[in-house]
């Protein structure tokens, strides 16, 4: 059984005869208990406070047996990890001068003042954001003087909390195009030519962040905790 936000992608999902349904992960309409495994892929980074994500990895709990066991991922910080940058990275179609591209990333939107600097974070700001979250303000009401980064597809985070633009191509999708074809990278050209360009809004974690929110929970512990491609990844179980 799936579930989505959106009301486009569960229809898809029933034309493929998938059982699927329209909901928010914060309030899943399924009975407590009732689930062997569960699985949260891209989805958590989308949450823009520490307590509405937590509150996600809490609901996931609640649907899973004791004893069953739940799959999270969520887009990393580090898109080079061990010497090795993530496939996202190295993806850099259509592109042309990614310094040039930075210049186009204007756009701005409120944000709670949480938002850490938009200069370059490094791991040690990070592990900061980690280990003081509370004084960071984590939980802080919007601040009218706060701006969210726009980021620039294709390349490093430079900021936590961020806005990364979803480019949808002009027409009705046809039957048998897969969602990834509704999406250009920044600077191609046929991204140019077409509109509406909408900004989702990220936040991105940091080792250890994903792990440490979890463990925080009484009811679940953690089996295992890795970076794939790009996402930091933990696999919970039901206690």
């Amino acid at each position: 059984v799936g579930c989505d936000r959106s009301k486009n992608l569960v229809d898809i999902c029933g034309e493929k005869n998938f059982q699927a349904l329209v909901c928010d992960a914060l309030s899943v309409p399924i009975r407590s208990g009732s689930c062997d495994a569960c699985i949260s892929i891209a989805v958590i980074h989308h949450f823009s406070t520490a307590e509405r994500r937590l509150a996600t990895i809490r609901e996931l709990a609640r649907l899973l047996r004791p004893g069953g066991r739940a799959l999270i991922y969520v887009w990393a910080m580090e898109q080079e990890y061990k010497n090795q940058k993530s496939k996202y990275l190295k993806e850099k179609n259509g592109s042309k001068d990614k310094e040039e591209e930075i210049n186009t990333g204007t756009a701005q939107r409120p944000l709670s003042d949480h938002m850490p600097d938009s200069s370059s974070q490094n791991s040690a700001s990070c592990d900061r954001l980690l280990n003081d979250s509370k004084d960071e303000g984590c939980d802080a009401k919007p601040a009218a003087d706060s701006r969210l980064p726009v980021h620039t597809n294709r390349t490093s985070f430079h900021s936590q909390d961020l806005l990364v633009p979803w480019h949808l191509k002009g027409g009705t999708k046809k039957k048998g195009e897969s969602v990834d074809t509704v999406v250009f990278p920044a600077g191609s050209k046929e991204l140019q030519e077409l509109s509406p360009v909408f900004h989702r809004y990220y936040h991105v974690f940091c080792e250890g962040e994903l792990e440490a929110a979890c463990r925080s929970l009484d009811c679940v512990r953690v089996q295992k905790s890795y970076y794939d491609q790009g996402n930091w990844c933990v696999v919970l179980e039901k206690l």
